[in-house]
């Protein structure tokens, strides 16, 4: 499959053998507290659910957080994963 490394964020998409798209998010504790974790799930969730997946076909895509993607705005996140998802996608 492929790696791509941002500032924010390691993705790595491979062709799914099952058929249809599945996407893991990984969010490692970095020293931040749950509530943060989850809040930053659930924002990657959103932007995959919204702007990706419909778009989607055939990929596993797993998705890594680095340490500075806690601090940083929904609207910048949603900027950063679809510009790497449009690279990955072509």
């Amino acid at each position: 499959g492929k790696v791509v490394r941002t500032r924010h964020f390691s993705i790595r998409a491979c062709a799914s053998p099952l058929g249809f798209p599945r996407v893991g998010i990984i969010v490692p504790r970095h020293g931040q507290s749950a509530v943060d974790r989850n809040r930053l799930k659930r924002r990657l969730r959103e932007i995959l659910r919204q702007d990706v997946l419909p778009g989607m076909r055939g990929l596993d895509i797993v998705i890594k957080a680095a340490p500075g993607a806690y601090s940083v705005p929904f609207a910048d996140l949603r900027l950063e994963v679809n510009g790497v998802m449009g690279r990955l996608m072509s």
